[in-house]
């Protein structure tokens, strides 16, 4: 398969409401897709990135810089293309995970669609349909967050996950728990939030049985996680911290965690995502996979990689109506707590295009 251009496009998307983590507030969303052009189909990928580096280091504007200096022209000297190709070429690089993950994904799925096979199929997945859960972001006050968690409750979604920081922790937990009771599937994500001074106040969430606490020290602090979790009964879930198979297996070792959230685009793409799922699936660590707020593009990649046989934790491969008044694919939509596995070529779903050119707030060519 030769690759003869690709494009990069911007669009805006307003989310349904305000989604607030403990590294900031988002409204809308500017996401960079990328259409892969070949000799044999067109593929398409969604870059994870934020308009800041306050998730990580990457953000929007520096990943279209380094996909059209660095990354894009390197797989023009490739005679023969493929997804597997794309992640050694790009492996000459440093860093930049998330730009090189939405290029592999629009080669992979320009591949496959050629070939008539699925992602899920490609990846190994072993189910038809996958147990959705839901992140609820920090809220104004705890009657709010409440009727937040109703809502999704009644939708059907099989899981909570609150969104916690200093100050807003304990107590909305406490009040979850309370309200929906024990059989609620709860978890609380921290995003590097706390530090170890605060084992002590973080342990006070222990009693309330949750599935796991995720990412609550800062991303390089693997030791911290692994003495934090000698100090808690919840178990320790990484996100952040994971960016390869590698640095899994360090942190299974080292008794860090005891779950991992695999987030493709953060790892560097779906074939490392695989492997990383490979590595705790034989290290007996449970792993689910978790969301970006990505469009039906990458929503449909992440239930392809959820439905491989290591995730067993539903995981924040939410319906499209949890974030987007309307998605630039076909929606999305829970069925009795699950999504559906795509079952066509590729990632077997594609843009719309009338809504896709509405929204759509740039657009560059890049010929190969």
């Amino acid at each position: 398969m030769k690759l003869t251009g690709i494009e990069l496009r911007r669009i805006g998307l307003p989310l349904v409401s305000p989604f607030r983590t403990s590294f900031g507030t988002q409204t809308q969303r500017d996401i960079l897709l990328i259409r892969a052009v070949t000799d044999a189909a067109e593929g398409w990928g969604e870059c994870v990135t934020l308009v800041d580096p306050a998730y990580s280091e990457e953000y929007v504007d520096g990943a279209v810089d380094v996909l059209t200096r660095f990354l894009i022209p390197a797989l023009a000297s490739a005679d023969q293309l493929d997804g597997a190709a794309v992640q050694t070429i790009l492996g000459g690089f440093k860093g930049h995970r998330m730009a090189k993950a939405a290029l592999e994904m629009a080669v992979l799925d320009a591949e496959l669609t050629s070939l008539g096979r699925p992602l899920a199929r490609e990846l190994g997945a072993v189910h038809d349909r996958v147990p959705c859960g839901v992140s609820v972001g920090i809220m104004d006050s705890v009657p709010q967050l409440l009727d937040a968690v109703q809502g999704y409750v009644e939708e059907g979604y099989l899981r909570v996950k609150l969104k916690i920081e200093p100050g807003w922790d304990i107590e909305p937990v406490r009040a979850v728990r309370e309200r929906f009771g024990e059989q609620l599937l709860l978890q609380v994500d921290a995003n590097t939030a706390y530090t170890l001074a605060d084992a002590r106040h973080l342990a006070k969430l222990d009693p309330f049985d949750l599935l796991l606490i995720e990412q609550p020290l800062d991303e390089d602090d693997i030791l911290g996680h692994a003495r934090l979790a000698q100090l808690m009964t919840t178990p320790m879930c990484l996100d952040e911290s994971i960016t390869s198979a590698r640095s899994a297996a360090a942190a299974i070792s080292f008794g860090a965690c005891s779950v991992v959230n695999i987030k493709p685009g953060r790892v560097g793409g779906y074939l490392e995502a695989r492997r990383i799922h490979d590595v705790c699936l034989a290290h007996g660590v449970a792993v689910w996979c978790g969301g970006m707020l990505e469009t039906g593009i990458g929503r449909a990649a992440n239930v392809a990689l959820a439905a491989l046989p290591g995730f067993t934790l539903p995981g924040d491969t939410s319906g499209s109506n949890r974030y987007y008044h309307q998605d630039i694919t076909e929606p999305f939509v829970l069925d009795d707590g699950h999504l559906a596995v795509p079952t066509g070529a590729g990632i077997g779903v594609a843009p719309r295009p009338e809504y896709l050119n509405e929204v759509t707030t740039w657009s560059q060519w890049v010929p190969l």
